[in-house]
């Protein structure tokens, strides 16, 4: 069965011989490919593009969209691209155990926006209630990571519950003893708008998986011998996160939108306050250390659980694909405190 990264690598092989073309400039070119259609959850890259301070960082960096037919990891590692929004660490973990020299320079999310949703004015009021319910409509891969996990943790959750999820809520939206998979800045949205109420949300990240997110990945020998640029674009978007956050992210806004023309204002706004309201960005270790940040206790604490409950291998070398050496360094903790203090 082809995993993650065989699927990018049989890919790359292919984009490699199609080049991957970037406009002269004066400034150190950087193209960073997004993991899916532009949206929100992008917002910080896009504000450091639409306020320049890519630019002020010296670097002109292209922002390559996601999406269903997108390749961007295979062009990051077939050299195309810089960088590449990644996930969460599993696939990271993945590369380790194929020796694929991949490494993650930044953490953006601190938390991965993953929840399980279930419908309001039911006995599901804890997150232990979900394990008695008789359906849980999941995807392969959260059947395979993180029902693994919650498994593994939390008793009462079994394989009977599973039922494929469509990327479709109706069956879940028909079904009161049931809950679905989605992300918290997206899906709740769009069941509330055609259900008429708002769902029951539940948190990975605050139940104890605890996998960074929305991770900028490098390549180890593009890191390596380039630590200037990697420090630059790390800082650069680190500030387009606070101002995104905290500022004026009108003209971010009006990217996004330029770039993925089904997304509306109402997402966005709804997006945004749920990245605000469960700290997905800005909580933990990041009040006191910077956005971004990632420290070597939570990866091994990610990592051991992934091992218990049977998703990843024991005895890789998961720090291998992995830098403190760019965060947790206060970026961005001024500006923050600014633009709050401007906002009062």
């Amino acid at each position: 069965m082809l995993t993650r990264f065989n699927r990018s690598v049989a890919a790359a092989a292919v984009i490699a011989a199609c080049g991957f073309a970037v406009p002269a400039s004066a400034l150190d070119e950087i193209s960073f490919g997004t993991n899916w259609l532009a949206q929100a959850e992008h917002g910080g890259f896009y504000q450091a593009v639409a306020d320049g301070t890519y630019e002020k960082y010296g670097l002109d960096v292209t922002i390559v969209p996601g999406g269903p037919q997108a390749a961007n990891q295979a062009l990051l590692i077939a050299g195309k691209i810089q960088f590449y929004m990644q996930g969460n660490m599993l696939s990271p973990f993945d590369a380790a155990e194929q020796d694929i020299p991949v490494m993650e320079v930044a953490a953006i999310f601190q938390k991965e926006p993953q929840v399980l949703i279930a419908h309001p004015g039911t006995e599901v009021t804890t997150f232990e209630d979900l394990a008695k319910l008789p359906t849980l409509f999941l995807s392969k891969d959260g059947y395979s990571s993180y029902f693994l996990w919650m498994k593994s943790a939390y008793e009462g959750f079994n394989d009977a519950q599973y039922k494929p999820y469509t990327y479709n809520s109706a069956p879940f939206i028909a079904d009161k003893q049931s809950a679905q998979q989605g992300y918290i800045t997206s899906e709740p949205f769009a069941i509330e708008k055609e259900a008429g109420w708002a769902p029951t949300l539940f948190l990975l990240a605050d139940y104890g998986f605890d996998t960074y997110s929305t991770l900028i990945e490098g390549m180890k020998d593009y890191v390596e011998a380039n630590p200037d640029i990697t420090q630059r674009f790390v800082e650069a978007s680190i500030i387009g996160w606070n101002n995104y956050l905290y500022g004026d992210n009108t003209a971010a806004n009006d990217l996004i939108k330029k770039d993925n023309p089904e997304m509306t204002d109402e997402q966005i706004e709804y997006s945004i306050g749920k990245m605000k309201e469960y700290g997905i960005v800005d909580s933990g270790d990041t009040l006191d250390k910077g956005i971004g940040c990632m420290t070597d206790e939570r990866q091994k604490s990610f990592y051991d659980k992934m091992v218990k409950a049977g998703v990843v291998k024991d005895g890789i070398d998961y720090t291998s694909v992995y830098t403190t050496e760019f965060v947790c360094k206060g970026v961005g903790l001024d500006l923050k405190a600014e633009l709050l203090k401007n906002d009062e």
